[in-house]
């Protein structure tokens, strides 16, 4: 530009640049662009990139919390599936345990019941036949080769250490006769079976260790052996198997009146009462101070062997006691464990006679059955009360008895087995498979996590270089236009861009822009009116001399400390600078935001510059030259 032109020729383009608006299209070389925005403060993004930042953030955590949700989620069912496995076969397992066993054991009773009445119906056949010939009867009779007969019987039963025994109903007027008959009876009855079993006992001290009357053991005399003197009929013990148990400890238990009595719920007096057999609980003797839990099973023997005869008299009874273990041995396999078995009686104190005279007696007896083996629990109800809810339930004894054919005070003497799983078998199913799928689900999700968070990293990282590149080019256009103006101006684009998107380009070529037309139809272009502003123009007296006989460095140097420092007035002064052509300087009061003394706003910029214009000269001379000093600045304004 040279040094005289004209006011006026500067008036008219910035008339027109004022009324088209910013030219987005400009050059846009300003020397002055990287001193103006520390001046003008920090420098602010454009919305749309806030907002994306703040979209993709937001995507982010969003899978962040869908990956935690679905590892927890999934991790959580895995670990509860597998659990709930482990407790589905652990019930199921349990219940095949407790069908084997309620199953063989109600066999190994019935084989019991079966092979006592057998026993019974023998004895009473054979009395019935020797009595009539003998002309004699019950209760006066001894059964011949009882040890033998006995343990043939136990060893039908397939029991260990089974007691049998025989007992003979004995009226009130008939005691002293039969006191009488033991003297002699039960002395052959030692001799013949201490030759049968081989007993380390004598038959002779075996007789000198009898008491030698009907008695019973007196609980308000110290249990001492006494008389019977009741009116009613006793239950008189005659014959035992073994004479021995263990071998070296005799069993004295002959002329005992086992109480066979009316309303009592000895298994004995209920057996006699409906003439079937009954079952209940007894103590059994090993050696001589122990005592472990058994069951008595009591059969009647009648005057006669056709068991149809109702008019057929219960004339003595058998009976047979065993281990509870006996029940419940080798039912499981090896390897099988854990299993409590509980046997209740529908009669609160169902036992064997002697015990219930001693006050000794239970109704219930819990057991542990491992593998082939069962172990005594105690006379309690001893199954872990967790287990509760999976107790099984079947009647062990049935005897089919009517309850309306029961004399009053008695009850049924029925048996119930209650099966109930243990601790130990429970945990036998627990393993650690819960914890291993639920970590292998969790490592799976975290490897996911990761590789996410790979990608992220590298995605993000490329997304920081195109951010960085994005942020300098706006921040070029922001020192160019105005905040308002560079936002309308994507605004704009990113209208072209959906324009263009909606396209079809598989038709013709005509909506591409080969000739750089980008414009929308229908859109308005970015252009505003300012019907009220105050513009300036501004250039260097003397400056194309002065130029020409400086290097481009020098000039450079000049232009952009004047400019500079016009920039930092400029702003302080809230004056919109237009652009730099040259040695020209052009700015505008009251756009883009309205001033309402645009007027004198403009006139304080312009002396401000004058007296900075001054000051940056003289400074200049000594790196520029002498001659600096004499450039001056020459102001238009126009309102």
């Amino acid at each position: 530009m040279s040094d005289d032109h004209s006011l006026s020729s500067k008036k008219s383009h910035l008339t027109q640049s004022s009324s088209y608006g910013v030219d987005p299209f400009r050059d846009g070389s300003d020397t002055t662009s990287r001193d103006r925005e520390p001046e003008r403060g920090a420098y602010q993004p454009p919305e749309v990139a806030k907002q994306e930042e703040a979209n993709i953030l937001r995507v982010k955590i969003l899978v962040v919390l869908i990956i935690i949700l679905a590892a927890s989620g999934v991790g959580s069912a895995t670990y509860l599936l597998v659990k709930d496995q482990e407790r589905t076969n652990f019930e199921n397992q349990f219940a095949g345990y407790s069908s084997e066993i309620i199953t063989v054991s109600r066999q190994k009773a019935d084989q019991l019941f079966s092979a006592l009445d057998a026993f019974a119906v023998s004895i009473g056949s054979q009395a019935a036949m020797e009595t009539a010939l003998r002309n004699t009867s019950w209760p006066f009779y001894v059964v011949p080769d009882w040890s033998i007969k006995a343990e043939r019987l136990a060893e039908l039963t397939g029991v260990s250490d089974p007691q049998v025994s025989l007992t003979s109903i004995v009226e009130a007027e008939e005691r002293a006769k039969f006191d009488e008959f033991a003297q002699h009876a039960i002395p052959k009855w030692y001799e013949e079976s201490v030759e049968n079993e081989k007993t380390e006992t004598t038959a002779i001290e075996f007789w000198e260790r009898s008491i030698h009357f009907i008695h019973f053991y007196d609980p308000e005399n110290n249990y001492q052996p006494t008389p019977v003197t009741r009116s009613n009929a006793s239950g008189v013990l005659l014959h035992t198997y073994p004479l021995e148990f263990p071998p070296g400890y005799p069993i004295m238990a002959t002329l005992f009146d086992t109480v066979y009595a009316a309303g009592s719920n000895a298994v004995g007096a209920i057996s006699m009462a409906l003439r079937k057999p009954a079952i209940g609980f007894t103590l059994m003797n090993i050696g001589t101070d122990i005592e472990t839990p058994g069951s008595v099973i009591v059969q009647p023997i009648f005057d006669t062997a056709n068991t149809k005869a109702e008019d057929r008299k219960a004339v003595a009874a058998t009976g047979i006691k065993l281990h509870w273990l006996d029940y419940f041995k080798n039912i499981l396999t090896e390897g099988e464990f854990g299993v409590v078995v509980v046997v209740k009686s529908a009669c609160p104190n169902l036992c064997s006679d002697v015990k219930q005279v001693r006050g000794t007696s239970s109704s219930v007896v819990s057991y542990r059955i491992d593998g082939q083996n069962a172990e005594y629990l105690g006379d309690s109800d001893m199954h872990n009360p967790k287990y509760g809810d999976m107790e099984i339930t079947d009647i062990f004894v049935d005897l089919g008895i009517d309850e309306l054919d029961l004399p009053e005070g008695r009850c049924i003497p029925t048996l119930t087995l209650h099966v109930y799983p243990s601790e130990d078998l429970e945990q036998s199913f627990q393993t650690s498979n819960a914890i291993i799928y639920t970590a292998v689900v969790a490592v799976i999700f975290i490897f996911t996590s990761l590789v996410f968070l790979l990608y992220d990293h590298f995605v993000r990282r490329r997304q920081t270089k195109v951010m960085e590149r994005i942020m300098r080019q706006d921040k070029i256009v922001a020192n160019v236009f105005p905040t308002n103006i560079r936002d309308r101006l994507y605004q704009s684009q990113e209208k072209q861009s959906k324009h263009k998107n909606k396209s079809n380009v598989n038709d013709n070529f005509d909506d591409l822009d080969f000739e750089g037309d980008s414009h929308i139809p229908g859109s308005a272009p970015l252009a505003d009116l300012f019907p009220s502003i105050t513009v300036l123009f501004a250039d260097i007296a003397g400056f194309t001399a002065w130029s020409s006989a400086r290097e481009p460095q020098q000039v450079f140097v000049l232009l952009e400390t004047i400019y500079g420092a016009f920039d930092k007035i400029a702003y302080r002064h809230n004056v919109f600078k237009v652009e730099t052509v040259g040695d020209c300087y052009v700015a505008a009061v009251g756009l883009p935001e309205p001033v309402e003394k645009h007027a004198i706003v403009a006139c304080k910029f312009a002396r401000d510059c004058l007296k900075k214009m001054k000051e940056v000269t003289l400074k200049l001379e000594v790196s520029l030259g002498p001659d600096t000093g004499d450039l001056d600045l020459r102001i238009g304004i126009h309102r």
